[in-house]
């Protein structure tokens, strides 16, 4: 068995979780985004995908849409999508029609490396011999 996993942080404050959806329509050269949002948790980066994919298969033909309506359903996934985001890793759902694909990501935001001081002000400065 093993530990649930630690959610990553930047100190006191969350660390955010950036959450995208486009759409790229077959033979053309540029994707369409289709929303973005910056979540303070897993949970609300699931939540944001779960409102997101119901709006695209709210405006996708029945067929194509049964993918979506499933995993809007499926729990098992969604503790699976938890699990990947708390544990530090994207999730990335695909849908589709005739001539487009859906993608949704939700993934932690990088860390931000500190400011290393310059190499100049890093240098030791000289000292005096006696």
């Amino acid at each position: 068995m093993s530990a649930p996993p630690v959610t990553p942080s930047t100190g006191s404050r969350p660390l955010p979780y950036l959450c995208r959806a486009a759409a790229y329509p077959l033979n053309e050269v540029r994707s369409i985004p289709l929303g973005a949002h910056d979540a303070t948790s897993p949970r609300l980066a699931l939540r944001w995908l779960q409102e997101r994919t119901q709006h695209i298969t709210d405006q996708l033909d029945a067929a194509y849409a049964q993918p979506g309506r499933h995993w809007l359903t499926d729990e098992a996934e969604h503790d699976r999508t938890l699990a990947y985001l708390t544990g530090g890793t994207g999730y990335q759902l695909n849908l589709y029609d005739e001539s487009t694909r859906y993608v949704l990501l939700a993934y932690p935001a990088p860390l931000r490396a500190p400011l290393l001081p310059s190499a100049r002000s890093a240098r030791a400065a000289p000292t005096r011999a006696h």
